[in-house]
């Protein structure tokens, strides 16, 4: 999938009105000034909106409505760029759960090697104090009693 095609997705969907937009659609297929009305827009707002969507490639036009009005617009969603865009982000999110699975295991392998590490001290001193019970241990130089 090319990046200039999800560049465009991402800044169509960039605008609040536009993410509206493409909310409504989602339901059915509109003219643009229902589009208007229910985002609370002028038509020449709504235009422009439109254009940016159309340019994108997320709706698309179609002429003469349910009354074969040629004069009317009807605008629906394109399932491709949503597709393209869904696809980049289950690539983006399979990254991410490969990376937490490696960090996962790294934490767990340096926490076995810990416990590991402290189980073989506890036992060596265990070994240590059990030889002599009366000894002393050793007293390092510099170090204070």
């Amino acid at each position: 999938m090319g990046a200039l095609a999800i560049d465009g997705t991402l800044l169509a969907l960039a605008d609040p009105a536009r993410r509206r937009t493409i909310e409504l659609l989602r339901a059915k297929p509109r003219r643009a000034g229902e589009l208007a009305e229910a985002t609370g827009l002028t038509a020449p707002q709504m235009s422009k909106h439109l254009r940016v969507l159309r340019t994108h490639g997320l709706v698309e036009e179609e002429r003469g409505g349910p009354d074969d009005d040629a004069r009317v617009r009807v605008y629906r969603l394109r399932r491709e760029p949503f597709a393209e865009l869904g696809s980049w982000l289950d690539e983006v999110e399979a990254f991410w759960t490969n990376q937490l699975q490696a960090f996962k295991r790294h934490v767990e392998d340096a926490a076995a090697k810990r416990g590991r590490a402290e189980a073989l001290s506890s036992s060596k001193g265990r070994a240590e104090r059990s030889e002599d019970p009366g000894k002393r241990p050793e007293r390092r130089l510099g170090s204070k009693r």
